[in-house]
């Protein structure tokens, strides 16, 4: 029965960092939270009511889960689609199943992003050798080879800047098909975090710029440096997708900007996103609790900041060995996320500095906040 009341049970599939921020925020909202995930130790796990240790696959493990919850919710597109299938069958799942199909093949995803109007990079599907020749005859290169599923931090792509390079990422990419996207000269990359309830309202956060460092996301701005015309189309952009979708919970849109000021989409993602965690530290109502309100059928909070922000990952063994300074620094606010190994490439906590509304600093003036971590 929907809204939930207090002290109701959300299910949450995944137990990363993600889980483990909105079921911070669930708690807060009087709600308890529990975890089906296959790990012991999970960052989820640790601060929830609740875990249910299994493979997302697991018809025994997915059903106990649901005995144990009101409403279930993901954090991360890798779990099973058929298994999220046999939880919409016990208990209401938001986003749906249909939605998560959406986002997790980039084909799929690609053709519904094209069909509801929107621009992406050119594309094409590639399933044999001979179809990557054709699709690098007419898209050109460089470009982008990439798997359609189980992609992210950089992961399952790779450039391809001459002929040569043809067959060696043919074979090494996996799973197959894949698909090849025309290589775009963006000026930024941009993302939008809109949330929408069961009643269709939704609720969009500013517009941000992200910046990548080894394909992982290192810091976000927000507000993102670009001119209102380019933020309006992007918010204008995410919020069709999630009304097209018709999803419940939330929607990350991944965005190039181009030369000419044109937006393109480049992914999506319907759960909280990395590039949404400033949200947290400058805004009344993160995006995780927009998160939680939209699945337990609150009604949805205004997303304005109250702050700009900087946020900057903390990823892999250097950087976590920072955290000491970190905490000593003054005006740096601190994210761990529990995970017990820091390895090389694995976001193990991240920083946001905040600065009056307008007052984004340039490039020297974000690195002299950000010390020590730049």
């Amino acid at each position: 029965m929907f809204p939930l009341p207090p002290n109701a049970t959300i299910g949450i599939v995944g137990g990363g960092q993600l889980g483990r921020m909105s079921a911070l925020a669930a708690a807060r909202l009087g709600y308890r939270c529990h975890i089906l995930t296959p790990e012991a130790d999970s960052p989820a796990g640790l601060v929830a009511a609740g875990v249910t240790l299994g493979e997302y696959e697991d018809p025994e493990a997915l059903r106990a889960f649901a005995g144990r919850v009101d409403v279930i919710t993901f954090e991360f597109e890798n779990v099973s689609a058929e298994g999220l299938d046999l939880l919409a069958s016990l208990k209401p799942v938001r986003p749906s199943p249909a939605v998560l199909r959406v986002s997790q093949d980039r084909i799929v995803e690609k053709s519904f992003v094209n069909a509801a109007g929107i621009a992406t990079a050119p594309w094409l599907p590639v399933g044999s050798p001979e179809e990557l020749e054709t699709a690098v005859a007419r898209l050109g290169l460089p470009a982008v080879l990439k798997t359609t599923r189980l992609g992210y931090d950089g992961k399952g792509q790779m450039m391809l800047r001459s002929p040569a390079d043809l067959a060696p990422a043919y074979e090494e990419l996996s799973p197959k098909p894949l698909i090849l996207e025309g290589f775009v000269d963006f000026a930024a990359e941009i993302s939008v975090i809109v949330a929408r309830g069961a009643d269709g309202s939704d609720a969009a956060f500013e517009t941000v710029e992200n910046r990548h460092r080894d394909h992982i996301l290192d810091l976000t701005l927000a507000p993102a440096p670009v001119p209102p015309t380019v933020s309006d189309a992007a918010q204008a952009i995410a919020r069709r997708l999630a009304a097209s979708l018709e999803i419940v919970g939330l929607l990350a849109v991944e965005m190039f900007v181009d030369a000419a000021g044109e937006v393109r989409v480049n992914e999506i993602a319907p759960r909280p996103h990395n590039s949404g965690h400033w949200t947290i530290d400058a805004c009344p109502a993160s995006q995780f609790e927009q998160h939680v309100r939209a699945v337990a059928g609150l009604p949805l909070a205004a997303a304005g900041r109250h702050s700009d922000a900087v946020m900057k990952n903390l990823v892999g063994p250097e950087e976590a060995a920072l955290w000491p300074q970190i905490v000593a620094t003054p005006g740096l606010i601190p994210h761990l996320y529990g995970k017990s190994e820091a390895r090389p490439g694995r976001k193990m906590g991240h920083v946001t500095r905040l600065f009056p509304r307008g007052a984004l600093p340039g490039e020297f003036g974000m690195k002299a906040a950000l010390a020590p971590l730049v």
